[in-house]
C-alpha cells in the first residue's frame, strides 16, 4: 500500500491549498467532505454554513463520530493500493482513531495552523461559500465541540504554519516533503 497523509486543520486554515501540492506531486486525494457534499445535493438543500453543520452533525450521529472514515475507507483503500494517497479534511478524533487502526504507520497526520484573525479573513473573500467572521466562529466552536475536530490537529505528526503567502507555505511543505 502507497503512503497516505491526512491534511488537518481549521476551516480557512489552508487544506486545499496544501492538498494541491500533494496532488501536483502525482498523489491522488479522497476529500472526506464530499460526504456532505453529496447528501446536501441529494436533499436539494442549499450550500451554507448552518446546512452544512447540521449534515455534518446528523452523518455523525447516524454513524458515530467515526462516519466519514468508515464511510470513506473502501475507496481510501481502492485508491492508495494505486497511488499515493492524500486525505483533505480528516475531522475527528474518532475518525483519526479508527484510520490509525486501520491503516497503522502508513498513515501520517500533517496540521495545517493558521492564526483565528487570518482565516477569518480568508474566508470572508474565499469565490465560494465565503464566511462571515460570526460564521467562522460558529463553525470553529461547533467543529471542536461536537465533532472532535482538536484531537488530529493536536497528535499530528507534522505541522506547517499558515500566516503568511502561497509562496511560504510551498516552502514549508517542500522542506517536509524533504526536498
Amino acid at each position: 500500500m502507497n503512503r497516505i497523509i491526512a491534511v488537518v486543520g481549521m476551516c480557512g486554515s489552508g487544506k486545499s491549498e496544501l492538498t494541491k501540492y500533494f496532488l501536483e506531486d502525482g498523489f491522488d486525494s479522497v476529500h472526506l467532505g464530499d460526504v456532505t457534499m453529496k447528501e446536501l445535493k441529494k436533499r436539494g438543500l442549499p450550500v451554507c454554513e448552518q446546512n452544512e453543520r447540521a449534515i455534518r452533525e446528523e452523518v455523525r450521529a447516524t454513524y458515530g463520530l467515526g462516519a466519514y472514515a468508515i464511510l470513506l475507507y473502501p475507496e481510501i483503500e481502492e485508491k492508495a493500493e494505486k497511488k499515493p494517497l492524500v486525505l483533505d479534511g480528516l475531522y475527528s478524533w474518532s475518525e483519526y482513531l479508527y484510520l490509525k487502526e486501520k491503516l497503522g504507520d502508513r498513515l501520517s497526520v500533517w496540521a495545517i495552523v493558521t492564526d483565528a484573525s487570518i482565516r477569518r479573513e480568508r474566508l470572508a473573500k474565499r469565490p465560494v461559500r465565503p464566511l462571515t467572521a460570526e460564521e467562522v466562529d460558529r463553525r470553529d466552536k461547533s467543529e471542536i465541540e461536537n465533532l472532535e475536530k482538536g484531537g488530529p490537529i493536536a497528535a499530528a505528526d507534522k505541522y506547517l504554519i499558515n500566516n503568511g503567502t502561497p509562496a511560504e507555505l510551498r516552502a514549508q511543505y517542500e522542506r517536509l516533503m524533504g526536498r
